[in-house]
């Protein structure tokens, strides 16, 4: 189309001169690369868990090397979700120096600490998204952990986030780290001691697992813990304080979501005394949402002009759908009631523990930690189906993802099932990682990057070579 625009806006030019402008058009437009398909934060921008517009693998093979563009070792142990932006990808990590470090995955309700109090190292990775080089490492803080950490989390939960100039890694209580993207410090920031854990024994102490989210020049971070919990913004610029708004809560351990609405922005945040939004430029309360359980790990997702909020602790499992843009002050339900002006729909029961919901369509689909997979109407609350995923049961930490009309779902024993999306359950794949799964996996141009125990994983589909089948 340019080339035709070009051509009809200089007709009357010498056809030699008008062939070298062509060629000169032809050689600046196969230069520009194409932008990636960008994954910028924990489940993609805004939390969606969506990336539609390429072809994705669904059968794959980690152990066969089927399927597999890349595996690269990343060390030590770490929970936070690779991040990605045009064709560079981010991961962090904590490192102990503690051979012996304690870490147990699997379905069960202990609330013990790790004892594994050795000196770390807090570390931030960029690799190349098409082969899995290592670009750069960088060492973000070395030291003895502030806190401790649950049996089955890590120092390094939180996933970092990216705006296409800085990525941001947040550590907890080892401080807040802005780097560019040739892995430059910019800044950073120590943000005290935040000590998230058991609301009922100090004690035990569990880590923090909440990402940073950008919104404009603004790293937000939601920071729910034992005493002393806030919402905060930080200048992208120079990392100081724009705003903090303290927060009556105990610890959480979901994300803050950017929901951009027809009427406003809102900054959501899922905890357990109450879902509350924010004006992302201010920190002001907009609206709270009280009757959460005792413990919340999910993070508020949006579509359909709705926000969704789904958990699972004693002593209930709600799910909520609020309206976008409209709410302000108290909008809790009335006891008895699942609706209100501003609460399209919501239920008591059918919420899940870990893993964020994912809305694709018209459906919202819902995996709970052990492995049994609801779907509903997103717009109305309507029960599609409920199924158990593949026939293993299992454990499920990480969040489900879509692509490409499947929903991509990861087991912590290393098995990332494939679900065709819509009305009726459909398997399309199970396929093996060879190693624990807690992360949740990102996609990007086609390619599923899957974050394990010890390796980060490119998965793409191989092109078929038809010159050796004669085709």
């Amino acid at each position: 189309m340019r080339y035709s625009r070009f051509l009809s806006e200089h007709n009357g030019m010498n056809p030699q001169i008008l062939s070298v402008f062509y060629a000169l058009a032809l050689m600046l437009t196969l230069a520009t690369p194409t932008p990636g398909q960008n994954w910028p934060s924990f489940r993609g921008q805004n939390a969606s868990g969506v990336a539609d517009g390429k072809p994705t693998p669904v059968k794959w093979d980690a152990e066969k090397n089927t399927n597999i563009s890349w595996k690269v070792p990343i060390p030590g142990l770490a929970h936070s979700s690779p991040v990605v932006w045009g064709e560079m990808i981010f991961v962090t990590t904590a490192v102990s120096s503690d051979p012996k470090s304690y870490f147990r995955h699997g379905l069960y309700g202990d609330v013990d600490s790790a004892e594994d109090m050795s000196r770390h190292s807090w570390r931030v990775y960029c690799l190349e998204k098409k082969t899995g080089k290592v670009l750069w490492e960088r060492v973000a803080h070395e030291g003895i952990p502030k806190t401790k950490r649950h049996i089955k989390s890590t120092f390094a939960n939180s996933t970092p986030v990216t705006d296409g100039r800085y990525v941001i890694a947040f550590f907890g209580s080892e401080g807040l780290y802005c780097y560019d993207f040739k892995g430059n410090l910019k800044w950073k920031q120590d943000l005290g001691v935040l000590d998230a854990g058991w609301f009922f024994d100090p004690d035990y102490q569990w880590a923090t697992a909440s990402s940073p989210i950008i919104y404009k020049d603004l790293v937000i971070l939601q920071c729910d813990i034992q005493k002393g919990s806030f919402i905060a913004a930080y200048n992208m610029k120079d990392g100081k304080q724009a705003w903090r708004t303290p927060r009556e809560e105990i610890s959480s351990w979901g994300s803050p979501t950017i929901v951009e609405g027809k009427q406003r922005v809102e900054v959501v945040t899922n905890a357990t005394k109450a879902v509350r939004s924010y004006d992302p430029m201010t920190g002001k309360e907009l609206w709270k949402l009280i009757g959460n359980p005792e413990v919340t790990a999910t993070t508020p997702v949006s579509a359909h002009d709705l926000i969704f909020i789904c958990n699972s602790y004693r002593p209930n499992q709600p799910i909520y759908a609020i309206k976008q843009g409209i709410a302000t002050g108290d909008i809790s339900l009335k006891d008895g009631k699942t609706s209100n002006d501003f609460v399209a729909w919501s239920m008591q029961r059918g919420g899940t523990y870990m893993p964020t919901p994912v809305v694709y369509g018209d459906y919202l689909y819902l995996c709970a930690n052990h492995g049994v997979m609801t779907v509903y109407n997103a717009k109305t609350g309507e029960r599609i189906y409920q199924q158990r995923i593949g026939d293993k049961g299992g454990s499920y930490s990480a969040s489900p993802i879509a692509a490409n009309g499947n929903i991509y779902l990861s087991s912590e024993d290393g098995e990332i099932f494939v679900v065709k999306a819509g009305s009726k359950y459909e398997l399309l794949s199970v396929n093996p990682m060879g190693e624990v799964l807690m992360a949740t996996p990102a996609i990007s141009d086609g390619m599923v990057i899957v974050r394990g125990q010890k390796h980060v994983f490119g998965i793409s589909e191989k092109p078929v070579d038809n010159s050796k089948s004669g085709k």
